[in-house]
């Protein structure tokens, strides 16, 4: 086979609806025991599937991997930065879900990601928990890294794709999820492989701003350089604004209005969502319309000096939900953010058609709302 065919066999198998690569995963998990590597390449043997688990973080990536019936084996979860910070967003899946809010919060709002003492409390026979576990929150965690319950790590903040492999299949494993986890996996693999490829093709490198949309357009918001968002937009090439503008090596803050001014951006994005407590956000999720979406990023537009950039001239001013970022659909927001700077290389692809069929497929609550969206019409 030619090389060029080989390449038109790849994208076609690509571009194949989700619902063909399904797979089904309604079988009684195996009560086999597990071996487990987990995102930091520990590993951890289990009897069988987990039947007592607490979940620390990543509750939508548990979702989508374990499925609802996955939280009939949860005892307790950190709450706080589902059911309080995206308020609106919980109570969907909750709907779906009632055993949620029947759940203790383990947590203690953002201040502690787990109290060992309601851990202790509700006997797990698994925690499940983020790196920063055995990082910022050491001290937190080492009584219940000293009790023996048996825990995994998940990483899907490293924004690598062997992490992002390694978390979901180790939740799978852990939960009796395995053919779940595996199409997900999966899934995430082709997924990247196509947009980079695409992006790769381009051969060009559109300046680039991307800013936190949650205090309005009467406040700069953090931009991101080599983390998050800025980390998306290096993985497609574009020429991040906030690169030469940021003096620190990777992180999020601020940069100087004027900075953007003389960086002349040919694409800026406003990330956006529901998150409580933050009035003049850009709207964006399951409740919001596409008209509220576009009226709450408009003001952005007024900026002193924005009416002269090349993004604002030529329309490509753009929002996206912060919630697809460091997840199991960060592949989906930066198909977005791609097929703005790529038109042509991505012009057979269609983002929100994406998140459709991952909802309908991954997750127990329909999709519905504006996820992405470009200012003009």
């Amino acid at each position: 086979m030619s090389s060029s065919a080989s390449h038109w066999t790849r994208r076609r198998a690509l571009a194949l609806p989700l619902a063909a690569t399904f797979v089904a995963t309604g079988a009684t998990p195996s009560r086999a025991a597990r071996v487990i590597t987990d995102a930091l390449g520990r590993t951890v043997e289990l009897p069988g599937p987990a039947r007592r688990i607490v979940v620390a973080f990543y509750l939508e990536e548990f979702t989508a991997i374990a499925g609802a019936a996955g939280w009939e084996q949860a005892v307790g979860f950190r709450k706080h930065q589902w059911a309080v910070n995206r308020a609106k967003t919980y109570r969907r899946f909750a709907a779906a879900i009632p055993r949620l809010d029947a759940l203790p919060d383990v947590g203690a709002g953002e201040e502690k990601l787990l109290i060992a003492e309601k851990v202790l409390a509700e006997k797990p026979d698994l925690i499940i928990a983020p790196p920063w576990a055995l990082g910022a929150n050491r001290a937190e965690f080492a009584p219940l890294e000293a009790s023996g319950i048996p825990f995994i790590v998940v990483d899907y903040n490293a924004q690598t794709l062997d992490k992002h492999v390694a978390s979901t299949l180790a939740i799978g494993q852990a939960v009796g999820a395995e053919d779940r986890a595996q199409a997900l996996a999966d899934l995430y693999r082709a997924k990247m492989a196509d947009i980079l490829a695409r992006a790769k093709s381009a051969n060009r490198k559109p300046k680039t701003y991307i800013e936190i949309g949650w205090l309005g357009a009467g406040e700069f918001g953090s931009t991101y350089k080599n983390t998050m968002w800025g980390r998306l937009l290096d993985m497609i090439g574009a020429d991040n604004v906030a690169n030469a503008a940021m003096p620190a090596a990777s992180g999020f803050q601020p940069i100087a209005p004027e900075a953007i001014l003389a960086a002349r951006p040919e694409h800026i994005f406003i990330t956006g969502s529901s998150w409580a407590g933050r009035p003049n956000a850009v709207q964006l999720g399951y409740d919001v319309d596409l008209a509220t979406a576009r009226a709450t990023l408009k003001p952005y537009l007024a900026r002193p000096g924005w009416a002269d950039l090349p993004a604002v001239k030529d329309g490509n001013v753009y929002t996206v939900e912060h919630s697809l970022i460091r997840s199991l659909t960060d592949w989906i927001s930066l198909q977005f953010i791609a097929k703005q700077l790529y038109p042509a290389e991505f012009a057979d692809v269609d983002p929100v058609a994406s998140l459709r069929d991952f909802h309908a497929r991954f997750l127990p609550v329909a999709f519905a709302g504006t996820w992405m969206a470009r200012l003009a019409e």
